[in-house]
């Protein structure tokens, strides 16, 4: 077997998740760009086109045609601009079906936002959660966006934070309304305090689909969960 159709073969049978996803056809290149952006603001991923959900691998008839308006859309809807490599492999070599393998690295820029068209001023953050690219919280945003600077963060380590701590190594986690309420605090002060705690390596967040969630900063992590 081709080494590249292969690789496809091993990517397939990992199913989707935090790092795979698969695609039938690029019928609406607008909404697969949310998936690009998602890989890009976590840790990279494999977006197959000429893949079913199921695993199945018939390919795409006319893989040009396919990459050019998903490589269009990608480089107009996607902001900043996103690295990826491309590759193009064939079914067979009796027939011209093939599969686009686009490999999103992950961004040094983030957080990526994706437009829904390119008059749009502004777009939408996603971030890659398990099989799922979902909308980016107020504080992970800040939070990607602090993973660019190299220097250090500062914070006041005062009474609500000592609070937070303590609730943390009796009950592992904690979500932002969960602490606003807990501490009497507003919910401005509390993503504030969240964001600074994770950004000195204090927390963890780890992100989810309804609410993130806050946990002390360990030197393990489980390789099922984004952590920074």
């Amino acid at each position: 077997m081709d080494p590249g159709l292969k690789m496809i073969h091993s990517l397939v049978r990992q199913g989707e998740n935090d790092h795979i996803e698969f695609k039938r056809k690029v019928a609406h290149p607008e909404k697969i760009v949310k998936e690009v952006v998602a890989f890009a603001n976590a840790d990279g991923g494999h977006l197959l086109i000429g893949v079913s959900d199921n695993g199945d691998i018939p390919g795409v008839k006319f893989p040009d045609e396919e990459e050019y308006a998903l490589t269009k859309a990608i480089l107009e809807l996607c902001k900043p601009k996103i690295d990826f490599d491309l590759e193009f492999i064939p079914l067979s070599e009796s027939e011209d079906k093939a599969v686009l393998h686009y490999r999103i690295r992950s961004g040094s820029k983030k957080p990526y936002y994706a437009k829904e068209k390119q008059t749009d001023q502004y777009g939408i953050a996603y971030f890659r959660i398990e099989d799922r690219s979902v909308k980016a919280s107020k504080e992970l945003k800040e939070i990607l966006k602090r993973t660019n600077r190299k220097k250090g963060t500062s914070f006041r380590y005062g009474e609500k934070e000592q609070f937070l701590m303590q609730y943390l190594e009796e009950n592992e986690e904690i979500t932002l309304s969960q602490f606003q309420e807990k501490a009497g605090i507003s919910k401005y002060q509390a993503s504030r305090k969240l964001i600074l705690l994770v950004a000195a390596q204090v927390l963890e967040i780890i992100p989810r689909e309804k609410e993130d969630l806050f946990v002390l900063k360990s030197l393990e992590t489980s390789s099922d969960q984004f952590v920074i």
